[in-house]
């Protein structure tokens, strides 16, 4: 079997005739939670902490940040929204219907792919571009979306090749979706669940009493997550130095994920009351098992300032704290002395 679809949309964007969204095909939608209103409130952070950043994330902007981190606004969350779609084709990545698509990851070669491998009826898709690219939003959005793609139909990602993991937490949380590098489905359903709604709370949080279940936790101060070299480069040079004063002075657990598999890290984080570490997916470890009460303190590199993970600790009803560093050539540094101040901070 084989589809004309990613030829035809390689030729419309060559002429530049961009690709309709998705939803506007949709012969059926319906809201599975409605949009949220909930204050901001501030972040904890020594003074003169927000001047140093230099530079922000692809996810970040140094206006964005800034109305998050100073709080007393309104924080106004989407919707949950579902689509039924027909006949859609997913192919390298890219999903068509007609004149729409949408890419979920990078193509794998120039071009276009044509053939399908399978059919399926009704599939639901919960992968996002960002969950295939980075671990931690695969841990916060992606998971999250599973269970209402399992009540919709075959649980569906792409075969993209996924990080160390993926397997353990998706066996520890009961995943079982379908890889598909190629297929036509008669029906797929799409989600919007970008929107940090109390639906949205409710699963993500189930996520982490799953996991909980499965070990015995101890409640205990804090958990720092290593990042080391691991990842897009963002490389703390006194990274040992702060997890292993915590660990002398606070009874923190030092987490190496690079060097620690699931349970053996869920164990750890398991009754943490805070998460310290430097900002990237790694942390996502931590904050999946955090509960209501909980806090994280995220050690921001001043060249790549992010505040991304502030929108799940309020969410959750946590606290967020931050604390920038300074550069050292392409690394940073910390201050050891302002991350136990900051620390200070929670405990008031």
């Amino acid at each position: 079997m084989w589809s004309a679809l990613p030829v035809v949309h390689r030729l419309r964007r060559l002429a530049r005739r961009p690709a309709r969204a998705l939803e506007e095909l949709a012969d059926q939608s319906w809201e599975i939670a409605p949009a949220h209103v909930a204050p901001v409130p501030p972040a904890l952070s020594l003074p003169d902490q927000w001047e140093r950043a230099i530079a922000f994330s692809e996810f970040s902007s140094r206006e964005g940040d800034l109305r998050k981190l100073r709080g007393g606004i309104d924080g106004r969350h989407t919707p949950t929204r579902a689509f039924r779609l027909r006949e859609v084709f997913l192919i390298d990545g890219i999903l068509y219907k007609d004149g729409a698509s949408r890419h979920l990851h990078p193509r794998s070669r120039w071009l276009p792919q044509v053939r399908v491998e399978e059919e399926i009826d009704r599939g639901a898709l919960y992968c996002t571009i960002g969950g295939n690219r980075y671990f931690g939003q695969w841990l916060m959005d992606d998971c999250p979306t599973y269970p209402l793609a399992v009540a919709e139909g075959v649980p569906v990602t792409t075969a993209q090749p996924v990080n160390a993991h993926t397997p353990g937490y998706e066996a520890w949380l009961g995943m079982k979706p379908a890889r598909t590098a190629a297929a036509r489905f008669r029906e797929l359903i799409i989600f919007d669940d970008v929107g940090q709604n109390p639906h949205k709370h409710g699963r993500f949080r189930g996520l982490g009493e799953k996991l909980r279940g499965q070990v015995a936790p101890r409640p205990h101060p804090g958990v720092f997550i290593i990042r080391g070299t691991t990842g897009a480069r963002r490389v703390l040079r006194n990274e040992m130095e702060v997890a292993e004063r915590l660990r002398d002075r606070r009874g923190f657990t030092i987490v190496d994920p690079s060097k620690q598999d699931v349970p053996a890290i869920v164990q750890a984080c398991a009754g943490a009351r805070l998460t310290v570490g430097v900002e990237g997916s790694g942390l996502i470890h931590g904050i999946l098992m955090l509960e209501a009460g909980g806090g994280l303190l995220v050690l921001q590199p001043p060249h790549r300032f992010s505040a991304i993970y502030k929108d799940l600790t309020d969410r959750d009803r946590q606290q967020f704290g931050f604390v920038v560093g300074h550069p050292r050539d392409d690394d940073f540094w910390i201050d050891p002395e302002e991350v136990e101040r900051t620390l200070d901070l929670f405990a008031s």
